[in-house]
Parts: structure tokens; sequence; C-alpha cells
């Protein structure tokens, strides 16, 4: 009798626990938050990408490149391999176009994620790092774009076990850069189901180059986004699972020292950075539950959020768009060129739209 007591005890006590983890993580996706709409003017969907627009980066010149097809995890997706789209901000008609690869690059494994663009100041050329997951394993992809025939000459692969579950990624050399880790395990499961339950900041941010891979910045309960400030002083990490996005400060040796974290009020992915003003373009989940626990009768809205002034002392959060998934499913991206944003999703269509 004794034993059947210890059990029903045991039992008991792991059901509460669960039952408190459950709760914290329905908080922490704002599981509870409702959205009101808020839609901006002139929005048109982008033709040829409505199987996802996970990541999108705008060059000076108004090239937007577009990371599309991402196959995640507990997400709808598409039979079709991951692509790489450009779209040109200053073309009226703003026709997305599939880069080309060279045929001995394997675009079948091809599964596209976070993306940044490096311009090399010596000459100019442009190089397009890609984060991939093929097999749901994760390497870094690295090209140079030839703009005279829209194509992506495929420089190399990189792969290091501290590159192992990688989000997002800003290139800060030809052949260096800083990704974020959005887990701790490296087992699907693990990730899927205990992380998310156990609610521990154990989430990164790596330093890569040739010559040293090292852990710069840790303790994010699920680090996501990642990009630079116009001067190259400071990198910027949305933790999607705490509403924040932090500021940090670059130093010798490609350290990284937290200055200040913003908060969003929103499940923040990634961060693309206005060249001139330096303000902050966010692509949000506003109820991460809903994300998460998938379901189309009633789907993840989309959020964009801007931060202006964010090294001062009172930086400017706004909400820019909204909307309850009736118009747009999942955000994971906004960027701006010319007067108008981009929003692109996980695996849903992209919209672009008119700030005025």
């Amino acid at each position: 009798m004794g034993k059947l007591v210890f059990i029903s005890i045991v039992i008991a006590a792991l059901s509460a626990l669960l039952g408190e983890r459950i709760v914290n993580l329905r908080k922490r996706t704002l599981a509870s938050r409702e959205l009101e709409r808020n839609h901006l003017p002139n929005c048109v969907e982008l033709k040829s990408l409505d199987y996802g627009t996970e990541d999108i980066t705008i060059l000076g010149d108004g090239l937007a490149f577009i990371s599309a097809g991402l196959k995640y995890p507990g997400m709808p997706s598409s039979d079709k391999p991951g692509r790489i789209f450009i779209l040109d901000m200053q073309d009226p008609r703003m026709k997305p176009v599939e880069l080309r690869v060279p045929r001995n690059f394997d675009l079948e494994s091809f599964n596209p994620h976070g993306i940044s663009l490096y311009v090399d100041p010596s000459d100019d050329a442009v190089y397009l790092f890609v984060v991939s997951h093929p097999e749901l394993k994760t390497q870094i992809e690295v090209f140079r774009f030839v703009e005279d025939d829209l194509s992506l000459l495929h420089l190399r692969t990189i792969k290091h076990e501290l590159l192992y579950s990688v989000n997002d990624i800003v290139a800060v050399g030809v052949d260096s850069f800083y990704a974020t880790n959005d887990h701790y395990y490296n087992h699907e499961i693990l990730k899927a189901y205990l992380e998310p339950l156990l609610g521990l900041p154990r989430s990164n941010v790596v330093y890569y180059s040739p010559k040293e891979v090292k852990v710069v910045s840790e303790g994010y309960y699920m680090a996501n986004g990642i990009n630079i400030s116009p001067d190259k002083r400071h990198i910027y990490v949305a933790d999607v699972l705490d509403h924040n996005v932090h500021v940090l400060e670059r130093r010798e040796g490609n350290a990284l020292v937290p200055v200040k974290s913003v908060a969003v009020g929103s499940l923040a992915d990634n961060i693309e950075v206005d060249a001139e003003t330096g303000d902050l373009w966010i692509g949000c989940h506003p109820n991460g539950w809903k994300a998460f626990m998938y379901d189309p009768n009633d789907p993840p809205g989309s959020e964009v959020i801007r931060i202006q002034n964010i090294h001062s002392d009172q930086p400017v959060v706004t909400q820019v768009y909204a909307d309850d998934g009736r118009v747009i499913i999942g955000s994971s991206v906004a960027a701006t060129y010319g007067g108008k944003l981009l929003i692109g999703t996980v695996f849903h269509k992209a919209l672009c739209c008119d700030l005025k």
C-alpha cells in the first residue's frame, strides 16, 4: 500500500509540474493575447511567394533578397525545395525573380532560413550568407551574387559543432559572421517538446571565422533574429520567448557585451535595420501559442514592430502593422525601402505595403 501511495504522490507531483510548465509556456507565447487589426494602405501580395518568405534583407540600391520555402517542424510547408528570390524595390512591377544557382549545388536539400548580405568594401562584391537545414541539420551556405545574370555563385558550405541549431545570421566579413542558436538541445524531440516546457534561458550567439569559433553571448530563452547597427558597433538579438530585443556592444576579439534590452510586447522574429535612420524593423508573432499549435481554422496573426532611437534612454516602440491571420499568417520579417514595407512569413505569403 505504501508503494502505491508513493507512486500516486510522484504522479501527482509530475502532473502539477507539467501543468505549471504549460502555464508558463502559454504566458511566454502570449497565448491569451487578442489582436486588433492595424492595416497599412495599398497592401499587395507578391506573386510566386506563396510558400513562405522567412527572411528578407535589402541592399542600399533597393534589391531585396528573399529566403523562400523553409521547412520547419510542426509548420505547414511546400514539397518544393527552398529558393532565393530577388525583388527590385525600384521596379513598379514588384515582380520577384528566382536567382539561379550552379548545377553542382544540391538544390533539392536546400532549406533556407535566415539570410544576411555582406558588401566587400574593397570591390563592392555582394556576398549572401544563408542558414540552411538539409534533413533538419544546420549548415551555412555562402554565395556571391552575380547581378549581370541574376545568379548565385556558390563559394563554400560551413559546418561546425557550435552551429547546431542556427536560426539567423549577420555577416561581418567575407568569411565571418555572428549567428543565433535558437535551441540548446540538438535532438529534434528535445528541441520541440522538452526545451519549451523547461523554459530555461540556454540558447546563445556564436561568432564564426575560419580562425576562431566561439560562443560570445548566452542566456536567451530562444535567440532568433540578429543584425548589426549601421556603424557596425552594436549587435541586436531578438529573444522570441522573452519579448525583448537585446543590444550588445562589439568589443576587441569580436566579443559581445550586453548594453540594454528593449521590450516589444510580442514574439520578435527577424530584425532588419534601416541603414539611414538606424531604426529596427521586426516581424513578430503576436500570439506564439497559435504558431506552435497551428490550427488552420484559427491561424496565428502577424505584427510589425518598429524601434526608433534604440540607443537612447527612451526608445520608441511602435506597432506599424497587425493582422489577425485573415490576411497574412505568421509574420517573420519586415523590411523597408523607398516608403514601402515588405512583410514576410514562415510558411505563408508575402505582402508589400505603402508606409504612408
